[in-house]
């Protein structure tokens, strides 16, 4: 459907899990259309098979809301798993299990445990930002983007700092799909990078820390401590390497393209950037509304228990159920002028991005501290960030991201 008029086609023909509307920056028109005429909306077929779209606010709330009808078994997305290597992960598990094992790693990015983490983030994105080339253009993702997630994954892992891209790598191969420019070829690449050479690096420090005389607080040494969770490794292997990639994933994907959405959106809104720059303290509400209008996960699927009824459709047991962030955090009827970025709103933490109900992200504080203190030491040093040319955007319809985005730094 890209480069189509969303009115010029009927309605029955839409099908918004299309990647290249992702890549090409134009699914807005068509989200726009079904929150007006269709909200509740099923495409018959796609490369995904057939699926509801939901994408207005109120509507994904309720399905989010409602895990007793839609499940979230046996994954988040759109797409089907991978016959041979499914990996089950706690985010796609319903209760008890769901709850059980997120307490387990929940304690990692607790308040009390983020406190103590904001003087390393601090120290480490100066020391990234003091390192940028003045007065050439260099690629803001790789160079603060990136490092900056990856550098706080290696910590919340306790995983060697010197071997830290390799977690960014993995990241992006679980969620990658063969395409122009992919990482993967194939399926069958991603599974055997994720098997044969993701899951033997956790094993070994799982194996390293679960006989640990003291207690450690890093993402593995408590997986592998907990009674829910410490024969995971050994009985469950793909649970654990979906458990890792889910942890993987979480921690790189949201802060890393809304750190690189924060550029973006603030040199295309000239008017927020100078307001920002005119009161620091703005910083606060400008962080949560960047992850708004980023969205970082376009959407997360569920699956239909049973026959149901919603807004008069009528949704069959075994039905995916889309729920499409993306179109949620731009509906005006939930969200004044929702197409509008504007940094100093009233409410900026009403959005979708981080879900809602007992899957909300549980690191939904970490990603807004993480961007919070990088924007406090960009004011400190710069000017402004200047955006040089249009971003490469990701080949995805599930992490809404960017390869690439050109910038020059401006020093104070």
């Amino acid at each position: 459907m890209m480069g189509i008029d969303p009115y010029d086609i009927p309605l029955e023909d839409y099908d918004v899990s299309q990647r290249d509307l992702y890549r090409s920056n134009t699914s807005w028109g068509f989200f726009e259309r079904l929150r007006k005429e269709d909200p509740v909306h099923y495409c018959k077929d796609s490369e995904f098979g057939p699926y509801w779209s939901i994408t207005k606010f109120d509507d994904i709330s309720a399905i989010d809301g409602n895990h007793e009808i839609f499940s979230s078994e046996p994954v988040i997305s759109i797409a089907d798993p991978i016959q041979d290597f499914k990996t089950p992960m706690f985010i796609a598990m319903d209760e008890p299990s769901h709850g059980n094992q997120r307490r387990t790693v929940q304690s990692a990015v607790a308040p009390r445990n983020l406190a103590n983490m904001e003087d390393l983030i601090r120290e480490r994105a100066g020391a990234i930002l003091d390192s940028l080339p003045v007065g050439e253009t260099f690629d803001w993702v790789e160079k603060v983007s990136i490092e900056l997630t990856t550098l706080m994954l290696a910590t919340l892992f306790d995983f060697p700092l010197e071997e830290r891209s390799k977690l960014t790598y993995w990241s992006d191969v679980a969620t990658a799909v063969p395409g122009p420019d992919s990482i993967i070829s194939s399926f069958a690449e991603r599974s055997r990078i994720l098997s044969q050479e993701c899951a033997p690096a956790f094993l070994k420090l799982w194996k390293e820390r679960e006989g640990d005389d003291e207690p450690r607080f890093d993402l593995i040494s408590m997986l592998a401590r907990s009674e829910e969770t410490k024969d995971m490794a050994t009985e469950r292997p793909m649970e654990f390497i979906g458990n890792l990639i889910l942890l993987i994933v979480g921690g790189n994907d949201t802060t890393r393209n809304s750190i690189t959405g924060s550029v973006l959106f603030l040199n295309e809104n000239p008017k927020e950037y100078e307001k920002l720059t005119a009161n620091p303290e703005l910083i606060k509400t400008m962080v949560p509304e960047v992850i708004r209008y980023q969205t970082p996960l376009a959407h997360m699927r569920r699956t239909a228990k049973e026959d149901f009824t919603f807004r008069g459709k009528n949704i069959k047991k075994g039905d995916k159920v889309v729920m499409w962030y993306i179109s949620g955090n731009r509906d005006s009827d939930a969200i004044e002028e929702a197409h509008r970025f504007i940094i100093d709103r009233d409410k900026p933490r009403h959005h979708l991005s981080f879900g809602f109900g007992i899957h909300r992200c549980m690191g939904n504080r970490l990603a807004e501290m993480q961007l919070r203190v990088l924007w406090e030491e960009i004011l400190k040093r710069f000017k402004k960030v200047e955006v040089m040319g249009e971003p490469e955007r990701t080949y995805s319809n599930l992490i809404k991201g960017y390869a690439t985005l050109p910038v020059r730094v401006h020093p104070i």
